[in-house]
């Protein structure tokens, strides 16, 4: 299959060109949030949250978070989590989000992993104050084993002020 890279890169041009317009029109300012994510989870044992803890790299340096519930679903599982985004220069942000995890077929205790991340707008500080909005990431997470539950995450998108 032949592409066209020109006019891929024109078009992906002009829609980050009518974003930034439209973030002008409404006073808005606001900026990209992406990177990579290594996480790591801590069970605290039967009853407690589950603890994350990850490196990152991109715009946040460092999270921290917590699993506060699990629902089974058809598909695999559901996780209440808020997390605690942190940067270099001071700048952090919580979130109240909603995982889906969905099976590995043949793969027992492996998932691809979805985030939606939900800032939490008043608690947000430092060069993050003010911005809220949502963000998105995606991954695979092994947890199989409750003392060695590893993933490795993207995460993307656009946080406003």
């Amino acid at each position: 299959m032949k592409t066209n890279l020109p006019i891929l890169a024109a078009v992906a041009l002009s829609l980050v060109s009518a974003n930034a317009a439209s973030a002008a029109e409404t006073g808005k300012s606001c900026m990209p949030i992406g990177g990579v994510a290594i996480p790591n989870f801590f069970g605290e044992g039967e009853g407690k949250p589950i603890i994350i803890s990850a490196s990152l790299s991109g715009s946040v340096q460092n999270a921290a978070g917590k699993i506060l519930a699990t629902r089974q679903t058809p598909t695999g599982l559901e996780m209440d989590m808020e997390h605690y985004f942190g940067r270099d220069d001071g700048g952090a942000i919580q979130t109240k989000d909603l995982g889906v995890l969905t099976a590995v077929p043949g793969k027992p205790g492996r998932y691809m992993l979805e985030i939606t991340y939900h800032i939490q707008q008043p608690i947000s500080r430092g060069t993050l104050k003010g911005y809220g909005g949502t963000f998105n990431s995606y991954g695979l997470v092994d947890l199989r084993d409750p003392n060695a539950m590893v993933g490795l995450v993207r995460y993307t998108g656009e946080i406003c002020k």
